[in-house]
């Protein structure tokens, strides 16, 4: 019989044990026996409001022990790692002040609400020399790693034009009520929410933005509140985008929407070359359809690539392929990427630099509706 030696620990602490603090702790949990690591996540210290809804999810997720206050859970010796799955806003607050305590952040998209609480936020890490990683994990997707190294071989030519959407209907009901997401400081509005998802996508297959011309809608002006009476609604229901990248010499389409009727997560887009084409949509993320220009007459069209152990991170889940990977899978690949940049071995591929990039377009997209014209994003501060 052999004992097996004990890998190094990372403490991790959780703030927020709601849908993405879930995700998050399924991840952490996973991650270790799906993937080889320098460092083995151990689940420290969670913290929620109040704290026995702290407690209860602590003894859910497997977490050695719970709080009420974050700020103690940042400033604890044993917490390396602080994770952030909070509503929006308080993203900046938290994670500034985990920085400022020396710890490694990982933390949902967005950034933040505001462009100077992500200019502040993307400084302090670089001062502080500490790994960020910010949570746009349908970038992690097996696929769509396949998809850039489609595009960047120049299997399917010169890139030709991009339409991208992302909508979603969790709001489409006008009678659903006013909540945390319909607050500016909030959420920031559909085109933060949700929208950073096709722009991050966009920007990681075609490059860095250069110029915007977008428009922002708010369609139900206010909702009911959960105790009675109504409210005004001031952010954006859904947004319509052209979008000039750097690299390419065409203007891409892009929109969002939360009133997206019928849509679960339509994160999806078309993407055109001179010899082919390819087309993903998030509500079946585990194929990729990809056209190739030749065939014969009668013989072309899209075909289906299924994922499979020949595509990234997808081999480590399973040997077979068209088994299909899930949601919480993509936050393990995203969780391994985040250890394995904490212990050295690579950089973070969505860091807060990233991060900002996307918080920079959005601004320009805001800037864009509100003065009626294209904005290049050579207007907009960077850190």
């Amino acid at each position: 019989m052999h004992e097996l030696a004990q890998a190094p620990q990372l403490g991790i602490g959780l703030i927020g044990s709601g849908f993405m603090g879930r995700a998050h702790a399924l991840a952490f949990r996973n991650v270790g026996g799906v993937f080889p690591l320098d460092r083995q996540p151990r689940l420290e210290l969670l913290a929620d409001h109040p704290e026995e809804r702290a407690v209860a999810a602590a003894a859910s997720l497997g977490f050695r022990r719970a709080t009420g206050d974050w700020t103690a859970l940042v400033r604890d010796p044993a917490v390396d790692v602080v994770a952030i799955a909070t509503p929006n806003r308080l993203h900046a607050p938290m994670a500034l002040a985990a920085i400022a305590a020396g710890r490694h952040v990982y933390c949902e998209k967005p950034l933040a609400t505001t462009l100077d609480d992500a200019i502040a936020m993307t400084r302090a890490a670089t001062a502080a020399g500490v790994v960020t990683m910010v949570g746009f994990n349908y970038l992690k997707n097996p696929l769509i790693a396949t998809a850039r190294e489609i595009v960047r071989s120049g299997e399917i030519g010169t890139v030709t034009g991009f339409r991208g959407i992302h909508a979603e209907g969790f709001m489409a009901d006008p009678e659903a009520p006013f909540s945390w997401r319909c607050e500016p400081e909030e959420a920031g509005g559909a085109l933060a929410d949700i929208g950073s998802h096709i722009l991050s996508l966009a920007r990681y297959l075609l490059g860095e933005v250069e110029s915007v011309c977008g428009r922002l809608d708010t369609i139900h002006a206010e909702r009911p509140l959960p105790g009675g009476g109504r409210r005004a609604v001031s952010v954006d229901d859904q947004a319509s985008m052209m979008v000039r990248f750097r690299e390419h010499p065409f203007t891409a389409s892009l929109s969002t929407s939360w009133l997206g009727s019928g849509r679960d997560m339509q994160l999806a887009f078309e993407l055109t070359g001179t010899r082919g084409a390819l087309c993903f949509t998030q509500e079946r993320f585990n194929e990729l359809r990809l056209y190739r220009a030749g065939a014969e007459a009668g013989r072309g069209g899209f075909t289906t690539v299924n994922a499979g152990p020949a595509h990234a991170d997808y081999a480590a889940f399973c040997p077979a392929p068209g088994h299909q990977l899930g949601f919480n899978d993509l936050k393990t690949i995203e969780v391994r990427r985040l250890l394995d940049a904490v212990a050295g071995r690579a950089p973070s591929d969505m860091d807060f630099a990233g991060a900002l990039a996307i918080a920079r377009a959005i601004e320009a997209i805001r800037l864009s509706s509100a003065q009626e014209r294209w904005v290049a994003l050579d207007e907009i501060p960077d850190a």
